[in-house]
């Protein structure tokens, strides 16, 4: 995946567009990020304690959330952990100071020919977390990876570089969203751990800011029970980064991760369900969520992936970014909360009107608009992919007209959904292809030009990942499949059991396999494949396989 076009270079675009909104008005991202500082006693730039820690002094496994890895390039792979010897405890049982950590990377699984090695520091300030770039490597090879602190050697974790540029290569992924810890299992994670796909696009609400109690709830817990820390609502910069550390606690998700590079995206509930930019869910002011929202952005940049360039800045953080795969597919990742309007009458299921049709309202931000659509405007690829959070295809929910339509989804923002219709269409993009999550269903759409119009030309395809956990063990066939299949002719397959996708793209066709399992809340599901489809390339549209 090609660095060409991040986010970076356009960072003062970005920075001029915040206006339209209202966080300037209450609290700069420069505010938020000393308000934070003030409120955990955190160097807001992060800079590094004065004492060192010696490593002799860590009397237990320090890598207790694994690794990762995450945002294949041609030439380097960013590696991930974080140091937590008892990640239950604030600053996961380590003192307030710095750890070097050393590092190692290799063309085989015993480390016999290590060709990268180097060291890192865990600053106490991003919660001993390590974000090492490794650079200078060749395209489209396998790596292995592991870190060493003292006598503490981690698991190794697998990795890719992303294939040149000009290499027409074919790529497989995996789709993944919505983890709900306390709802059941991470048994489809069990599964993906073991697919052999080059790459795994996470598309929002990793964790759930939600109390988690620690006595119900179908999950069996460590020695029974969660520490009464977990059962309240994560509002602080301690909050999220303990429920980073209780979610990675998970072997089969930390399985995955060793197992593939992640590409992620966030969508709500990494802050709070359904806030848009800087108005919370709840009426709380806006300066108070403003803070909140910076002590949720750092704890995710800590505690995922990414490189220096998605470092947040306060209450902001640039998500969206473009990677490519060779010249078969660009990847345009998009982040569809922190700069949207807010939902249109009160959110929820509503009938379009006025207020959700009115053209100025926007899901991406004026800037990340223009920057997608002058992507496209420039890209050579086979197929251009856009992995983001919301159903972007219409979905009315009943046969009737009118039908009521979410306020959260792109259906809310019907003129932004058709600004960037138009755009791919003025770009010439003909293999468009839309990764969803959010709604814990598998759906396939085939993406029309004019969704009033069942005859109207399919441009493209929209792929929408179940969830892992999120809403327990679910059916296969959902109290309102038939009202959907009937209401919605563009949705070719809808089911509401647990799981993943897996996608297969060559320059010829792409193949979508839909994988369930049949129940989360107790161990040991095995995995199906519900459904699958195929669209090609020029004739778009989803066609069983």
């Amino acid at each position: 995946m090609s660095p060409a076009d991040h986010p970076s270079q356009h960072a003062p675009e970005l920075r001029a567009a915040a206006p339209h909104f209202g966080r300037r008005r209450f609290l700069t991202a420069t505010g938020a990020a000393a308000a934070l500082a003030f409120a955990v006693n955190l160097p807001a730039t992060g800079a590094a304690s004065a004492a060192e820690l010696d490593a002799a002094r860590i009397t237990d496994d320090p890598f207790t959330l694994g690794v990762a890895s995450g945002d294949p390039l041609p030439d380097s792979v960013l590696l991930w952990t974080r140091l937590a010897p008892a990640p239950y405890q604030p600053d996961g049982g380590l003192p307030a100071q710095r750890v070097t950590v050393t590092w190692e990377l290799a063309l085989d699984e015993r480390f016999r020919r290590v060709v990268r090695r180097g060291r890192a520091t865990a600053h106490p300030e991003f919660d001993h977390t390590v974000h090492v770039e490794v650079g200078h490597l060749a395209p489209a090879h396998v790596y292995y990876y592991r870190f060493r602190v003292g006598g503490w050697v981690s698991p190794a974790g697998r990795t890719r570089t992303a294939p040149a540029r000009g290499s027409r290569a074919g790529l497989d992924f995996g789709l993944v969203s919505c983890q709900k810890y306390d709802e059941g299992y991470y048994t489809a994670y069990k599964h993906l751990a073991e697919e052999d796909v080059d790459v795994v696009f996470h598309l929002g609400d990793y964790l759930y800011e939600y109390a988690v109690n620690s006595v119900a709830g179908s999950r069996a817990y460590p020695a029974g029970t969660l520490p009464a820390v977990f059962n309240r609502e994560t509002v602080t910069l301690e909050d999220y980064r303990l429920r980073y550390a209780l979610y990675k606690s998970d072997p089969d998700l930390r399985a995955a991760h060793a197992a593939h590079p992640f590409v992620v995206t966030w969508d709500d509930h990494e802050t709070e369900n359904n806030y848009a930019d800087d108005t919370p869910e709840n009426s709380v002011p806006p300066e108070e969520f403003l803070l909140r929202r910076a002590a949720a952005y750092r704890a995710y940049w800590e505690n995922m992936p990414l490189r220096r360039p998605q470092m947040p800045e306060g209450a902001d953080l640039k998500l969206y970014r473009r990677l490519h795969w060779g010249r078969l597919a660009q990847f345009d990742v998009l982040d569809t909360r922190q700069y949207r309007s807010d939902q249109a009458y009160g959110d929820g299921w509503q009938y379009s009107g006025p207020e959700s049709e009115d053209p100025s309202r926007t899901l991406t931000g004026d800037a990340q608009e223009r920057w997608l659509i002058n992507g496209w405007h420039r890209s050579d690829a086979v197929w251009n992919v856009v992995p983001q959070q919301v159903t972007f295809s219409r979905r009315y929910n009943s046969t009737t007209l009118p039908s009521k339509v979410s306020m959260d989804s792109w259906d809310g923002y019907p003129a932004s959904r058709e600004r960037v219709l138009a755009g791919a269409q003025a770009a010439g993009v003909e293999n468009l292809m839309v990764l969803t999550g959010d709604v814990h269903v598998h759906y396939a759409f085939d993406i029309k030009r004019d969704f009033s119009d069942p005859g109207s030309r399919t441009v493209g395809t929209e792929i929408v990942t179940t969830s892992v956990t999120s809403g327990r063990d679910g059916s296969a066939k959902p109290s309102n499949w038939d009202t959907l299949m009937t209401a919605n002719p563009h949705l070719k397959f809808f089911s509401g059991l647990r799981g993943y996708v897996t996608v297969s793209l060559d320059r010829e066709l792409a193949r979508a396999d839909y994988k369930t399992v049949s129940h989360v809340t107790t161990q040991g599901a095995p995995l199906t494949t519900a459904a699958s489809f195929v669209t090609e390339v020029g004739d778009q549209g989803l066609k069983p396989a």
